[in-house]
């Protein structure tokens, strides 16, 4: 088994936290920083949103340049449950701290989730 990484969810994000643990959402993004760069298939990542955590193995990791890019290999519902368009995932992306200028400077990685 690989490296253990954590990923932080806010509180007003724990619907995307449970939608994880439930396995109702198995593919999570995050800016491509150099925190998750190094994220690779087998690795095992905490995830952690207030004082409760759970784990999960990363199945495949891939890295897009853009949200569109993003677009053509998974659908919208598969990267968030509660939207259905571009503009609204977009929006939801954009409402994270400093994601719109982080994802135009790094790209966007995707972790597939067991």
């Amino acid at each position: 088994m690989g490296k253990n990484t954590t990923l932080k969810f806010r509180a007003v994000n724990r619907d995307i936290f449970e939608a994880i643990k439930n396995g109702s959402k198995k593919i999570e993004t995050r800016a491509a920083t150099k925190k998750f760069k190094n994220i690779r298939a087998g690795d095992r990542i905490v995830l952690v949103c207030g004082k409760q955590r759970f784990e999960n193995v990363v199945k495949a990791v891939r890295h897009f340049k853009t949200i569109k890019a993003m677009l053509k290999k998974y659908k919208i519902r598969q990267v968030n449950p509660w939207v259905s368009t571009e503009q609204e995932l977009r929006q939801v992306y954009w409402n994270f701290p400093n994601y719109k200028e982080k994802i135009k400077k790094y790209g966007i990685i995707a972790f597939e989730l067991k």
